[in-house]
């Protein structure tokens, strides 16, 4: 055990610390896993919009935005991801792994939050009060921690996690190659199956 510099936020400050100050702040890189994506809402140029017009506005601006995710976004995201031709055309990577259940945002690769929020309205997102989920996070800038966090997420991405996985008969897209088993048929998405991972 060793110290930690961090600040706990809560409410309204998760979306005002990790969304408006960070992640619409960000310069090179935003790396967010999450089980759950849903249409969510935030500030943009002084009107709530989709999350996915403020990534469309950093992709353009140059910053690597990456998504690992457990589940299937809702059909609303899905719907307003393909209305950004910059994000579908790899602005925004996504990759699927059901396993997936730790809540994170690396900005910049130097400045990390860690805890219970999805990227959705409720977690993250532009709710009131009265409609937001009770989540708790903590917020550093220690480079252990985000070390920590930064290869797991990149174990996870690069599929090194994938071969070996005990559920990868019931994924619906594995990302490594498998080791022994034959891989699974992949999830039909309607519509949008670009967001399929890539």
């Amino acid at each position: 055990m060793r110290p930690l510099a961090a600040e706990l936020l809560s409410g309204r400050d998760l979306y005002e610390k990790v969304v408006l100050e960070r992640i619409a702040q960000a310069r090179e890189s935003i790396w967010i896993s999450t089980a759950n994506v849903k249409a969510m809402f935030v500030e943009v140029d002084g009107k709530f919009r989709s999350v996915l017009d403020l990534f469309a506005k950093l992709s353009k601006k140059g910053v690597e935005l990456r998504l690992l995710h457990a589940e299937l976004p809702s059909h609303p995201f899905r719907a307003a991801f393909d209305k950004h031709a910059r994000l579908v055309k790899g602005g925004l990577k996504l990759k699927i792994c059901p396993r997936v259940h730790f809540k994170a945002v690396i900005v910049d690769g130097a400045w990390l939050y860690l805890g219970s929020a999805n990227l959705t309205g409720a977690g993250l997102g532009a709710k009131s009060d009265d409609r937001r989920n009770f989540e708790l996070g903590i917020v550093t800038e220690d480079f252990d921690t985000i070390d920590h966090v930064t290869a797991l997420f990149a174990s996870v991405w690069s599929g090194a996690e994938c071969g070996p996985c005990k559920v990868r008969d019931v994924c619906p897209d594995p990302i490594g190659p498998a080791t022994k088993r034959k891989r699974s048929e992949p999830v039909k998405l309607g519509t949008s199956r670009r967001l399929r991972a890539q």
